[in-house]
């Protein structure tokens, strides 16, 4: 029994350490009896290197990435490319906010498929003047709807019916746009990330690659952790292999497009494999993909399943596609700004398809009401035929964001419910809210007891616009 009372543990902050070195001191704490003071003082970036290159790269402890973290910034690149980067089940960020910032100036991005394409920029700069004639009518129409409370200042008032028409007016945003966004990463993180971007059959994504892992490389950064990073061909040899077979099994077969939320549940996992690694290579329903799938005979099934790994080396993890198994799986066509919201929610499994005109577009309520509609129907329906006469690696540039996209949610119980209760709440996007709505509609459904507790908003009630 030790003598006198107890002390706290030692506690104390890390800072100005590079983070290889951070990494490399964390990582000696179940090889060495050093506190972390001593490991600190006794190491360089020599010691560093040689033992990343030995535990990380040789023996495979790909652990010790986890341990070195960097705050990196990316700025002037396309909503569309943003996307891409974000889709990360590891990854914490931010991304500039189309709902509270006007992006009047922020320009666009071009990516190498539209370079000198005189088309591509006169589309994009019809939605942008669009975009800037339906802000302030639309602003304008909310003032003349809701007075400002007694205790809200004018600038307040202003700018939150400023936001709340940006909510509106962002639907005729193109994937063009430019944004920008910050992350604080894993090397281990930020490794698979520039992997899969640099594998990205969208130049501006490698571009974005290429820029990460040379700002990954300097000096202070994490040089030895990205150095080895390259293209996947893992995933390059897969995305053709199984877009052929999906082209085959659903030809002549009509997606069907009818927006809204479906839960859907596999009868084996089996079939729900295969019918997730055929999702994003077609424009298809999850009910649907899983039909046919289950239609199969078994060994049919196994084949589609060997595509999936026929061309996997031997340092890559299985594709996101085999997380599988989860007990609740939302397939969901919404519009690409509510998307973007839901995208966020990272405990979870999330498989996405392609950006398509095709299923249509959202229109917001708002636009009947304030007299805008024509403007917006136009605008749309101009980009619908403009996209029709561009390559789809050109196309997708100028898909607005209020044109549909479809992704598959897969989550457990808690995950359902943080979603439901959070993004339902009256201070969010009515497109995401009607999502998470139809996501607990669903839930009380199959689990009324369980259902019932949970802390949710109906969006149809009326609700307080001043209230964020």
């Amino acid at each position: 029994m030790p003598d006198g009372p107890s002390k706290l543990p030692d506690v104390y902050v890390i800072d100005g350490v590079a983070p290889e070195i951070n990494a490399y001191a964390m990582a000696k704490y179940s090889r060495s009896a050093l506190s972390m003071r001593e490991s600190l003082r006794e190491m360089d970036g020599q010691k560093a290197e040689k033992f990343l290159n030995t535990f990380y790269f040789q023996y495979g402890h790909r652990s010790i990435a986890d341990l070195a973290h960097l705050s990196i910034a990316i700025e002037r690149l396309s909503i569309l490319a943003a996307i891409e980067v974000a889709d990360e089940t590891r990854w914490d960020g931010q991304e500039r906010s189309t709902r509270y910032q006007e992006f009047r100036r922020s320009s666009f991005v071009t990516p190498p498929e539209a370079a000198g394409n005189a088309e591509y920029t006169a589309a994009i700069d019809r939605l942008f003047a669009s975009y800037e004639q339906l802000s302030p009518q639309v602003a304008s129409w909310l003032e003349g709807e809701h007075a400002r409370p007694d205790a809200m200042t004018v600038e307040a008032y202003r700018r939150t019916l400023r936001a709340r028409a940006f909510d509106v007016s962002r639907y005729l945003l193109p994937l063009a746009t430019a944004t920008s966004l910050g992350q604080i990463v894993s090397a281990r993180t930020l490794e698979q990330q520039i992997s899969r971007l640099l594998s990205s059959p969208w130049g501006e994504c490698r571009q974005v690659g290429i820029a990460l892992k040379q700002a990954a490389s300097a000096p202070g950064a994490v040089p030895t952790l990205v150095k080895y990073t390259d293209p996947s061909a893992y995933r390059e040899q897969s995305r053709v292999a199984l877009a052929e077979c999906a082209a085959t099994l659903f030809a002549g077969v009509e997606p069907d497009s009818t927006p809204g939320v479906n839960l859907v549940m596999p009868q084996t996992l089996a079939s729900e494999i295969a019918a997730s690694l055929l999702y994003a290579h077609c424009h298809h329903s999850y009910r649907q993909i899983l039909a046919a799938v289950e239609e199969l005979p078994a060994a049919r099934r196994e084949e589609i399943i060997a595509l999936g790994t026929q061309h996997r080396g031997a340092h890559d993890e299985l594709a996101r596609e085999f997380q599988a198994g989860a007990p609740f799986q939302f397939d969901i066509l919404m519009d690409v700004g509510g998307f973007r919201d839901l995208h966020r929610h990272r405990r979870c499994v999330q498989l996405h398809q392609d950006f398509t005109f095709r299923h249509g577009y959202e229109t917001p309520n708002a636009l009947a009401a304030c007299g805008s509609a024509a403007v917006y129907h136009d605008a749309m329906q101009s980009a619908g035929r403009w996209a029709a006469t561009q390559p789809s690696a050109v196309a997708s540039y100028g898909l607005p964001l209020g044109y549909y996209k479809r992704s598959l949610f897969k989550m457990d119980w808690a995950e359902a419910a943080y979603i439901a209760e959070l993004r339902t709440g009256p201070a969010g996007h009515f497109s995401y809210r009607a999502a998470a709505w139809a996501m607990f509609e669903a839930l009380r459904e199959r689990h009324p007891a369980l259902a019932h507790n949970l802390r949710v908003t109906d969006p149809r009630l009326p609700s307080d616009p001043f209230q964020r």
